[in-house]
């Protein structure tokens, strides 16, 4: 999200402010008493901390990120030569949505992972990839693998998405309210098309990559 900023001179704020064009040098006139009044406002909207953070409508789940199409093994195994194609893109991010005070992404970010148990409330090493707006999203071809046996054989991966929608309360000011979104773990597995799937569920990444790559009817592909 990219944010546009427009900045204007300290005689331009005061005129706005003062209701006036004028702008003079004299410390006592209206127009200082305009500016000292505008940076006063708005250290108070910059500078809380140590405010509270409540959680609602918080969200984990497995997303399927990549799959492959399926491949067929011979009885000796081989290697798969399938590459992933993206699905989704994971992303670690904070929208703040309402309030006059410059949100804090990494703080927000340090609070969800507490309540999720990502890390304590007491501990400054909480993972700093979590906490990365900047944080790179998996690489879907990071090796080969080798299959011993025959088969149907199809690739997928997949990581825990975590968003959540917060509000922000410090001070004397307007709550800042936003949501945040991030991901905990990556991970990336195999599936036979003609083999059912043991204890799967609606919405797992392995029954969603079996629907895609064997096909609705394959045996993986149902619950």
């Amino acid at each position: 999200m990219k944010t546009k900023e427009t900045f204007l001179s300290a005689c331009a704020v005061a005129a706005v402010l003062a209701g006036t064009a004028a702008c003079t040098s004299d410390g006592d006139g209206p127009t200082a008493k305009a500016k000292a009044t505008a940076t006063a406002k708005a250290t108070a909207d910059t500078t809380c901390e140590d405010g509270t953070y409540a959680w609602f409508n918080v969200d984990e789940r497995d997303v399927l990120t990549g799959v492959a199409e399926k491949e067929e093994i011979g009885g000796k195994g081989a290697r798969l030569t399938h590459k992933l194609t993206p699905l989704h893109t994971p992303r670690t991010a904070v929208v703040f949505e309402k309030g006059s005070r410059a949100g804090d992404a990494k703080a927000a970010l340090r609070s969800l992972a507490v309540l999720i148990g990502e890390a304590n409330a007491d501990d400054d090493g909480v993972s700093s990839e979590f906490t990365n707006v900047h944080r790179s999203a998996p690489d879907l071809d990071n090796g080969s693998t080798t299959i011993d046996g025959a088969g149907t054989i199809v690739q997928y991966a997949w990581v825990k998405q975590v968003t959540a929608d917060f509000r922000y309360t410090c001070g004397d000011g307007e709550p800042v309210t936003g949501r945040a979104t991030g991901w905990v773990i990556d991970g990336s597995g195999l599936l036979e098309c003609s083999t059912p799937i043991e204890n799967v569920k609606e919405g797992a990444p392995a029954l969603a990559a079996a629907r895609l790559s064997c096909g609705p009817d394959a045996p993986a592909a149902k619950t």
